[in-house]
């Protein structure tokens, strides 16, 4: 599956922003996906995933409560809503996708994914 990121910006500390994934070459729905990110020199964290029906989701503690991970399947597209953000989001935000099943993986590692997006820049502002 093809993953293609976008919705990333420039934006000042409190406000929102939405993320896209759109991805393609595979039946979407058949296949968990992932929120992770990366800031400067520092390692690839989870973010938040959510199951192949959309029905479950989990998130890192650092997002709960201020991002909510969505899909639709229709659209072929997994969205991350992201409100009150902060600086320290601050990072490249990336799509992964993967065809195994929720519950049966450890969706927090990266190492479980295997197809990509490219990534989009997250800057926040104080």
């Amino acid at each position: 599956v093809q993953l293609q990121a976008s919705g990333g910006g420039l934006v000042q500390a409190g406000v929102s922003l939405r993320l896209s994934c759109a991805a393609s070459g595979v039946m979407f729905r058949t296949k968990a996906a992932a929120w992770f990110r990366q800031a400067p020199g520092l390692e690839r964290e989870f973010v938040a995933s959510i199951s192949r029906s959309g029905s479950r989701t989990s998130y890192a503690d650092s997002v709960k409560g201020r991002f909510t991970i969505s899909r639709d399947n229709a659209k072929n597209t997994v969205y991350l809503r992201m409100n009150n953000l902060k600086p320290e989001d601050t990072a490249v935000y990336y799509c992964a996708a993967t065809g195994k099943s929720f519950g049966t993986f450890s969706y927090a590692r990266p190492d479980e994914y295997a197809s990509w997006g490219q990534g989009t820049l997250v800057t926040v502002s104080s």
